[in-house]
């Protein structure tokens, strides 16, 4: 195996677009993931239990069942009974719902851990439970969440890969492409190590420093 730069550089645009379409499928798939997962914890402490239980069960058979097969259903398995969804249409739905259950743990810990003096003065002042929810309970649990959120954010964007399976030109699927067409592995599997590198490792510095300051003033 011989490093060769100047295939590096010929293939470094192509490559590029992938890294495009890998941070679009995170940021989406993050949003998605982060509101639905407050909605999900918010649900599951319904006292209501036709809205508790099968918000429970959805979010543990989702927990349950592995990310490939959830984003196999979503692609190729919906267009049977009509619903077509275009490849990164498919991957941001899955891994986005995917995740949501797990933040949705994050923010379950988060509003257990909010005293109960906080929602009987809410009560106190005649506050809705929407109102509580939005005044009271979501300001107060949310900031020190951040670094746990932050977490699953990382572990999403290294799990970006498995949208190839379902046709998705991110990076990982244009790297592969690259070394089919040359037969030259070397250079764009270790480029796309290094693009994760760079994407993740600043990533885990904020967050590890946004953990020192939380534990600090929390």
């Amino acid at each position: 195996m011989v490093w060769d730069w100047a295939f590096v550089w010929s293939i470094l645009p192509e490559l590029a677009t992938g890294v495009v379409v890998t941070i679009q499928a995170t940021v989406v798939g993050t949003i998605l993931a982060a509101i639905v997962g407050l909605l999900i914890a918010m649900a599951q402490r319904s006292r209501n239990r036709l809205i508790s239980r099968p918000v429970q069960f959805f979010a543990s058979f989702v927990r349950g069942t592995p990310l490939l097969v959830q984003l196999y259903f979503l692609f190729f398995v919906l267009p049977d009974i009509g619903i077509l969804l275009s490849p990164l249409a498919a991957g941001v739905i899955g891994i986005g719902l995917h995740y949501s259950t797990y933040m949705s743990e994050v923010y379950r810990a988060g509003i257990d851990n909010i005293s109960k003096g906080q929602w009987e003065a809410a009560r106190a002042c005649n506050l809705s439970e929407r109102q509580t929810w939005i005044h009271v309970i979501v300001p107060q649990a949310i900031p020190p969440m951040i670094p746990a959120l932050g977490n699953y954010v990382v572990m999403m964007l290294k799990e970006t890969p498995y949208l190839s399976a379902i046709t998705v030109y991110e990076l990982m699927n244009a790297a592969r492409g690259v070394a089919n067409s040359y037969y030259r592995y070397f250079e764009p599997i270790t480029l796309v190590g290094l693009f994760f590198l760079i994407i993740t490792v600043p990533a885990v510095i904020i967050l590890r420093r946004l953990e020192k300051q939380h534990s600090r003033f929390g």
